[in-house]
């Protein structure tokens, strides 16, 4: 994987350590800077009652939480991108990196703090992935052949945004519809548009692997916690002198929580960009790993 000289690999962690805790705590001091209309949800006034000021990160736990979170993905693609973007310098490739990991930290706290995902932050991915696409027409992309035409890697990054973005599209539409109730936010829709403008077709196939993977995985101590609550829940309302005025009394309570805070709420944006960060950070890897399949899927151009 890694064919540097052990000093240069040495300085190129260090630079990643460095750069990684320097882009945690320049976030973290941002998001204490951003409109407060930027971390509400749409349409969502002052003066509506259940209008909830938006959290923002602090320096501890959420500014060292993104610091290491920086830090650890610069140095995972030292390890993994050695070959292809530094032995064989390709600066375009590593400034989408550079510039990338930062905001998915961003959206990963935003849509845990606040339930929302800025559109000015999937604005600023899609800007990057125009960065990425320019990558891949002038320094090449791991995924064609050289005799591959010039607009194959184009159409690869379009399409991934506009399916990607359009099958969660989809979904929130079909939910709405048919069972009244958003089953996913518009949010990750225009997150996923912007990040596949990032992955390609190839990638967003990592992308929703490591996002659905990673989302089961944290469900299920949540879904743990909420079978504990129901049944202390239960036995508080069964053990109260008047069981019918204690269960509308939870009722209220619940009413009161805000969305943002329910805890039975589980953001799927963080998965999202993580799955985004995993494959960025690993793509010549993940390439070795898939060539054979698509080759004899015969859409290896």
């Amino acid at each position: 994987m890694v064919s540097l000289s052990p000093l240069i690999f040495i300085i190129c962690i260090a630079a990643a350590i460095v750069l990684g805790a320097g882009f945690g705590i320049l976030i973290t001091w941002l998001f204490g800077k951003f409109p407060e209309s930027w971390l509400q949800d749409y349409g969502v006034k002052e003066t509506d009652p259940d209008y909830r000021i938006s959290k923002r990160m602090r320096w501890v736990p959420e500014g060292i939480a993104a610091c290491v979170i920086c830090a650890i993905c610069y140095i995972v693609a030292v390890v993994f991108c050695a070959n292809s973007y530094i032995t064989t310098f390709k600066p375009l490739h590593l400034l989408v990196i550079v510039l990338l990991i930062p905001d998915l930290v961003l959206v990963m706290m935003s849509d845990k703090l606040n339930r929302i995902i800025p559109d000015q932050f999937s604005a600023y991915i899609a800007m990057v992935g125009v960065i990425s696409v320019a990558s891949d027409l002038l320094e090449g992309s791991v995924w064609f052949t050289p005799d591959a035409k010039w607009y194959m890697p184009l159409l690869n990054k379009v399409i991934a945004s506009v399916v990607g973005g359009g099958i969660v599209w989809l979904i929130g539409v079909v939910s709405i519809t048919f069972f009244g109730k958003e089953s996913i936010g518009m949010g990750d829709m225009r997150l996923l548009f912007a990040t596949g403008l990032i992955t390609g077709c190839y990638g967003i196939i990592v992308l929703v692997y490591v996002a659905i993977f990673t989302a089961l995985i944290w469900a299920i101590p949540l879904l743990i916690r909420k079978r504990r609550r129901i049944r202390k829940e239960k036995e508080m309302i069964r053990s109260a002198p008047d069981p019918r005025k204690a269960r509308l009394e939870l009722q209220r309570e619940k009413a009161k929580i805000h969305f943002a805070d329910d805890p039975d709420y589980m953001a799927f944006g963080p998965f999202l960009a993580l799955g985004c960060g995993v494959f960025c950070v690993m793509e010549p890897f993940f390439f070795e790993r898939m060539l054979g399949i698509i080759t004899v899927l015969g859409v290896h151009f």
